[in-house]
């Protein structure tokens, strides 16, 4: 019998590391989970074992083409919106669709269709309500989707062109989008669904993070080698951080001490001390740095390089590159696939 009751103990513990399809839970002291990449040039999604530093599996999204994509919050689900093939505000297809993904079977299960070509972009999940929200570009819009059922269920004005990326207070109750070619950020009201207020930033703008604590918004402006720093009490630029570039994403680590800022045109990463607010350290990673993922115990940093095919993995005790994980071409957007 004790023997037997082992066996049992066995099964359970590896059932509980395990989400409902098949993928390893996040473990703080040995660094598993999945780290998800959407290969622009490829079409497809990367699947890699964050423990091994490895490829596993791609899987092809079937559509032109996916930029970003967000894993759902039990880590076994994702979600790609099919952008086009365009770069913001220039001319091309209009993606019109987003690819759901089952990560474990790895393959795509379901579908989300706009009905028209809207470039749906930044996908991010509302952590108090569970909903998808999704920048639709074409729509001057945020798009609110159920994931359970795949029915668009809401839609929020955004007041300006081009919205491009989206981040989400911790409350659930604010979102902030970056208007690439307005230059602004628009504020909005998700419970309300409305626009609050757009903040005049710079002459174009790209990406948007905000801090941990959410008090400030970052994004990059284009025009110059400088980061701005949005104060989210008076919804006004309060500081601009120098930088030797310009920058694009941008990360912050869970502690809120640092800042990661991508700098695709320097081929480097830049570190800000947010006590501070000033550059500490700048890393070479390879060529054209894109997306910052902090991994969740914020001991790492994921760069994905879209000219290189690489994801550059940071280790934040030392600042150095640790590995480079081989990935497809164009890797773009990333997201961590991990249970909860």
């Amino acid at each position: 019998m004790p023997r037997l009751h082992l066996v049992f103990s066995l099964i359970l513990i590896l059932s509980l590391m395990l989400t409902p399809s098949g993928t390893q839970a996040f473990d703080e002291r040995t660094g598993r989970g999945i780290l998800l990449v959407a290969n622009k040039g490829d079409r497809s999604v990367s699947i890699v074992d964050a423990e091994s530093g490895r490829q596993v599996a791609t899987v092809a999204e079937g559509g032109t083409t996916g930029h970003e994509l967000a894993a759902s919050p039990n880590g076994g689900i994702a979600y790609v919106p099919i952008y086009g093939d365009s770069g913001v505000g220039k001319p091309g297809t209009d993606g019109r669709n987003i690819v759901v993904i089952d990560i474990g079977a790895r393959k795509v299960i379901g579908n989300v269709d706009f009905g028209h070509g809207v470039r749906p972009h930044c996908a991010v999940f509302g952590p108090k309500d569970g909903m998808l929200y999704v920048t639709t570009e074409l729509d001057d819009s945020v798009s609110v989707i159920d994931p359970h059922t795949l029915k668009i269920v809401g839609s929020i004005p955004t007041g300006q062109a081009e919205s491009h990326m989206l981040a989400i207070a911790r409350d659930g109750r604010r979102g902030y989008t970056a208007n690439v070619g307005p230059g602004t950020v628009s504020v909005l009201d998700l419970e309300k669904r409305k626009t609050v207020k757009v903040i005049p930033v710079a002459g174009q703008i790209q990406r948007i993070s905000l801090s941990v604590d959410d008090r400030s918004v970052f994004t990059s402006d284009q025009m110059k080698p400088r980061l701005a720093v949005i104060d989210t009490g008076t919804l006004r630029v309060k500081t601009w951080i120098p930088l030797e570039a310009p920058g694009y994403g941008t990360g912050s680590t869970p502690d809120g001490h640092w800042l990661v800022v991508a700098m695709p045109r320097a081929n480097k990463v830049a570190v800000v001390d947010l006590a501070t607010m000033k550059v500490t350290h700048t890393i070479d990673v390879p060529a054209a740095p894109q997306e910052i993922l902090v991994r969740p115990d914020g001991l790492v940093v994921y760069v994905s390089c879209d000219a290189s095919q690489e994801i550059a993995v940071i280790r934040v005790s030392d600042w150095t590159v640790e590995k480079l994980i081989h990935v497809g071409k164009g890797a773009d957007g990333l997201a961590w696939a991990a249970a909860k």
